[in-house]
């Protein structure tokens, strides 16, 4: 069975700072017509931060869309200062925790939430982290703090509702693979 739907018309609503919102018509394939609802984003870098005694570094964060704090690891959208993937993940890793690494290794690569959004994230891990010499400015909107949290820390953090977005939940899935396959 074909499943590629064709585009018949394409309208723009919104053209954000962050994101761009459109909506599709398109032709099934069985010829009947369907809306969608396009969230377009310029995609985003992740990072695992590992400190030396097995820590990871976890950004916590005001969301307003939750309206809740939250326990991440450092993350941002590519834009117009990174000519890759990594680039903007070593960039955060600068302005989110201040740390840098001798590598980024690629964990994986994943969309956030296909059905309406393409949003694609890189998921790097950073060992033998240490403190910059000269760190990046955050964002002006941006207010963190740091927890270096033990895998079992994150975990309850993840229990308690602090750990709840995707890349984070992925990060932590990973982390704990590592760990077990390392035992």
């Amino acid at each position: 069975m074909k499943f590629e739907e064709k585009v018949l018309t394409t309208k723009k609503l919104f053209h954000g700072v962050m994101l761009d919102l459109e909506i599709e018509e398109v032709q099934l394939p069985n010829q009947q017509k369907a809306t969608r609802e396009i969230i377009r984003h310029p995609g985003a870098a992740a990072i695992m931060p590992v400190t030396n005694d097995g820590r990871m570094i976890f950004v916590e964060q005001w969301r307003e869309p939750l309206r809740q704090v939250t326990y991440e690891i450092p993350a941002g959208k590519l834009d117009q200062r990174d000519a890759t993937p990594e680039d903007a993940a070593w960039r955060e890793l600068n302005e989110e925790t201040g740390f840098t690494s001798d590598q980024l290794t690629l964990v994986c690569q994943f969309f956030s939430s296909p059905g309406f959004a393409d949003e694609q994230l890189w998921l790097y891990r950073a060992d033998n982290i240490w403190p910059v010499e000269k760190q990046l400015p955050q964002d002006q909107d941006e207010f963190l703090q740091l927890h270096p949290l033990t895998l079992q820390e994150a975990k309850v953090k993840q229990q308690e509702g602090k750990i709840c977005d995707a890349k984070t939940v992925i990060a932590l899935q990973q982390w704990e693979l590592a760990v077990t396959n390392n035992k």
